[in-house]
């Protein structure tokens, strides 16, 4: 690999100072059109980018954070992003935002922009197909977020314990016929992962599984939802919000009010619209703090750390108290 050039080397092959290449590189007028020019002919010829150091010279030294969210609409990821911004705000950081929309070729474009710039940090938001091996490089400055990758500094969600609080509430509440409404396996952890501590939960418990599998999406559990025999369960667990959101519409609208709804998420329109249906906080908003302490972490102490947040059962009359 060529060696990346400096200002230095800018400044050499244009046969002017380097205080001259800074100067053109913040726009400043008092350059003459020719030595401008000039710079920047060799600038675009080289496929020169300013490092840390160059951006301090410009009055620029803030460190760059990127963050990759998989989708802007994600409830989970905007709750997680919410809690990040602040904490970088306060520390004097400078984020920018981009979306994969779970896409590995936009994945790869963002990280080579990335290293384009200089970034200082990546907090990565993980989706279903992109491995360990696709991250190689990044692990002094990355932090993934809702996957785990032993060799990456990590923070993710405790996906089969949220299914299993939820059917064990289910259970005590005597519901012994509870259906399951998720997404396909192919989703690593939103698919497979509750889907398979549904069917562990039902088989411990001697309970007869009864699923049902989609897409992610308010339209697809609506659908689904006319799919399921309710004079058959007392109960529907869904694998997220979005998808209880879809099936109490399509109970409403079929007058069936005698089925107990579950999620997960915590989403904050589930509970200002249907206060009374269980949902599991995965904790979003503590896994937004936690990745950017980590993030801190491993690029002052080189440190590489892994947690799984803690999920917990809702208080579902906690939202109308404290509103």
């Amino acid at each position: 690999m060529a060696k990346k050039l400096t200002i230095k080397d800018i400044a050499t092959l244009a046969g002017v100072g380097k205080s001259t290449v800074s100067r053109v590189l913040n726009q400043d007028s008092k350059v003459s059109a020719e030595t401008r020019a000039k710079i920047q002919a060799i600038i675009q010829a080289n496929n020169f980018t300013p490092s840390q150091s160059a951006r301090a010279m410009r009055g620029q030294g803030n460190p760059m954070i990127g963050i990759i969210v998989t989708r802007l609409s994600s409830n989970a990821e905007n709750q997680a992003l919410s809690a990040m911004l602040p904490l970088l705000y306060a520390a004097n950081c400078e984020p920018i935002i981009v979306e994969s929309q779970m896409e590995m070729h936009r994945l790869q474009e963002h990280l080579k922009f990335f290293q384009q710039r200089r970034v200082d940090g990546v907090i990565l938001f993980a989706f279903s197909g992109l491995e360990e091996q696709d991250l190689q490089g990044w692990q002094k400055n990355l932090v993934v977020i809702a996957r785990h990758y032993p060799k990456f500094s990590c923070v993710y969600y405790d996906e089969q314990r949220a299914v299993t609080l939820l059917l064990e509430k289910l259970l005590q509440q005597g519901h012994q016929k509870i259906a399951y409404l998720g997404v396909q396996e192919s989703d690593m952890t939103t698919g497979y992962l509750r889907y398979q501590a549904y069917l562990r939960f039902c088989q411990t418990h001697q309970l007869s599984p009864y699923a049902v599998l989609g897409e992610l999406s308010y339209d697809s559990a609506y659908q689904l939802a006319s799919a399921v025999d309710f004079s058959q369960v007392s109960a529907i667990v869904c694998a997220t919000d979005t998808l209880a959101i879809g099936v109490v519409k399509w109970l409403q609208e079929n007058n069936t009010t005698n089925i107990a709804v579950a999620g997960i998420g915590n989403n904050p329109l589930l509970r200002f619209l249907f206060p009374e249906i269980l949902s599991i906080d995965l904790g979003f908003t503590i896994a937004g703090k936690q990745a950017i302490a980590q993030l801190f972490n491993l690029l002052n102490k080189g440190k590489i750390e892994v947690n799984c947040i803690e999920c917990k059962l809702v208080n579902n009359h906690s939202f109308n108290n404290d509103h």
